[in-house]
């Protein structure tokens, strides 16, 4: 398990290597007065390791566990808004930019971390033939560094399209970079380097986190074949098949080859008590935050914190605080980002008009008071309550807040109760709008008063409660302050698991002409979360649909959306996303490359995507 980079690696080599690495990588011809070089430090295999470790580093800046990344895999898609479907803040990420001039800085971090990375896994790789390692240990550690190679640059490319390929460590500044097309860079590189990690990494346990193992290969490799498609090819298709059914085979025998494991209901895939050790991941990063040894934090108390991306503004109620002693804990009050769509959750909506077990189990309906709090009149007015509410307390661990589905068993009699409730009762209708499928802006009193009317004229108040997804909920998160970190041995993020290698099969079967066998791969997802198996002829939507269900949050959906022709496909948005489909704009496909870096280049112009 990789665990130096999470131990203070930050000594001069290590620096002088993340210096070096990037894409305006410095000159290794200038004065060393230290008599530094990689093919020293490689001849130790301390030194080679320290090499290697730094192939992680930019992952862990700016990757798994940090809002960027979530926004960027998530955000501008089908299933997500800002927090109250606000376009003030974050406009680059989830509106298309609200018909603002486009934010093309936001990449800066994303952009530099990547090729950052790309420039420690070549060096690794360079410096390979003069480490001491041999035979498959050394395949071994050339195939993490190939690995992580692959992952940068399928990211990359998912985001910004064809960008500079770089398979060699730079020795000079290149101020006129060319771009590679995104095919190529998956023929020449990804798909090359994920094969070669597939046969020389070895098989790992379930408590391995970050060093990538065979498992995590060949799943990143079906991921990669089949993003493919997206580019007019199917050369690639049979290959993601046929890697995707290998660890599907592995895994319904027991998992005796790669280790894969599927938890036989969907409870156990969040289950904090199989975080750390998730069986079912295929790779997964572990946090790691607090003294070192040292007596200095590495300040990751600040990283993988997902959870309160997903959060609806709960401090709008009295009863809940967003204080120090909650801020950070997966039931705080922070103020969230992130805020499904009707669409995302009419996807859980099944066909006997039950909700999907999956529904409640990925996202939190529900909320105790963390404060003492007592009705006043003006609160009364402002949630259409009762006056008679006016004077009853809410204690500490009493009801504070819940949010209804018409599907919900109680649904009926909790919107009867609505306004005389002591807790804030959010009905999903007074939310959303089954007539336009986006989110009710305004809202109808029926307690009107001076201020709070019934011709539908008043802020709707009630859209900033929403389900809030708790995938990445966990009791290790602790407040914002360096004193009173987070117990990272517990806490770890799945990056990719074995339901979505299913879900990747069923899609290949689509493009392979066999939507039978998709239909039961789909269906063994479903049935193990207790949801109505589905009948008829799949297609590429039915699989797309079972994805926003299964993977919801999971860093997948702008990809998704890309690979099927989704985000420029304006109906579907229009269908889906109302909101958004209004800034709709084709360029908005790929990002923005940061102007910071094509400022600095000679083509910079040239080398933007088009649109910005």
């Amino acid at each position: 398990m990789r665990t130096v980079i999470n131990k203070n690696i930050f000594s001069a080599f290590a620096a002088f290597i993340l210096l070096c690495g990037g894409l305006q990588s410095c000159s290794l011809e200038e004065v060393n007065p230290g008599g530094f070089t990689y093919d020293n430090l490689a001849t130790s295999k301390d030194g080679y390791d320290a090499i290697l470790n730094n192939v992680y580093f930019g992952a862990e800046r700016y990757y798994y566990g940090t809002d960027s990344y979530v926004l960027l895999t998530e955000g501008d898609t089908d299933l997500w808004t800002y927090m109250a479907n606000q376009t003030t803040a974050y406009q680059q990420y989830l509106w298309y930019y609200a018909g603002a001039s486009p934010n093309t800085t936001y990449t800066d971090g994303f952009w530099n971390s990547s090729y950052d990375g790309i420039g420690a896994c070549n060096i690794a790789i360079a410096e390979a033939p003069n480490c001491p390692y041999t035979g498959a240990e050394l395949n071994e550690k050339v195939a993490e560094a190939r690995f992580m190679r692959a992952i940068y640059y399928f990211n990359l490319v998912e985001q910004f399209g064809g960008v500079t390929m770089l398979t060699e460590p730079s020795t000079s500044a290149n101020y006129s970079p060319t771009r590679t097309e995104p095919l190529t860079i998956y023929k020449d590189v990804i798909i090359p380097d994920l094969e070669y990690a597939a046969e020389n990494l070895y098989v790992g346990d379930d408590a391995t986190t970050t060093q990538p193992t065979k498992k995590a290969a060949l799943g990143f490799l079906a991921k990669a074949c089949l993003q493919t498609y997206e580019y007019g090819t199917s050369d690639y298709i049979k290959e993601a098949y046929d890697t995707a059914k290998k660890l599907i085979t592995d895994c319904e025998s027991g998992g005796t080859t790669y280790n894969t494991y599927l938890y036989p209901t969907y409870d156990g895939v969040f289950a904090e008590k199989n975080n750390y050790q998730n069986k079912e991941a295929l790779w997964k990063h572990r946090w790691y935050a607090g003294d070192d040894g040292s007596g200095s934090s590495n300040g990751n108390y600040k990283l993988n914190r997902n959870n309160e991306y997903f959060l609806c503004k709960l401090s709008n109620f009295g009863a809940r605080t967003d204080n120090q002693a909650t801020r950070l804990t997966w039931e705080g009050s922070q103020e969230g980002i992130m805020m499904p769509t009707q669409h995302l959750l009419s996807l859980f909506v099944q066909k006997d008009g039950t909700l999907d077990p999956r529904f409640h189990k990925s996202f939190s309906t529900k909320w105790n008071a963390n404060q003492a709090y007592t009705w006043t009149a003006g609160d009364a007015a402002k949630f259409d309550k009762n006056t008679s509410l006016v004077g009853k307390s809410v204690s500490v661990g009493d009801a504070a807040i819940k949010f209804v589905m018409p599907e919900d068993s109680d649904y009926s009699t909790e919107v009867a109760n609505k306004n005389s409730s002591k807790y804030l009762l959010i009905d999903y209708k007074n939310v959303y709008s089954d007539a336009n499928n986006n989110v009710n802006m305004k809202y109808s009193y029926a307690n009107t008063t001076s201020t709070y009317l019934s011709d539908g004229s008043n802020e709707n108040l009630f859209r900033y409660f929403y389900p809030s997804l708790n995938k990445f909920n966990s009791s290790n998160y602790y407040v914002a302050n360096a004193s009173k970190k987070r117990n990272g041995n517990l806490d770890a993020i799945l990056i990719m698991r074995m339901a979505e290698v299913y879900l990747i099969a069923a899609e290949c079967d689509i493009y392979l002409s066999n939507p039978s066998e998709a239909l039961t791969y789909v269906n063994k997802i479903r049935t193990r979360a207790g949801a109505e198996s589905l009948t008829g002829t799949p297609t590429v939507r039915t699989v797309l649909d079972e994805r926003g269900r299964e993977l919801c949050g999971e860093h997948t959906r702008f990809m998704d959306l890309k690979r099927t022709g989704l985000l420029k496909d304006k109906s579907y948005l229009q269908e889906t996303h109302p909101d958004l489909a209004q800034y709709y704009n084709p360029n908005y496909a790929l990002r923005p490359i940061s102007t910071t870096y094509t400022a600095t280049i000679t083509n910079g112009s040239s080398y933007q995507n088009p649109g910005y």
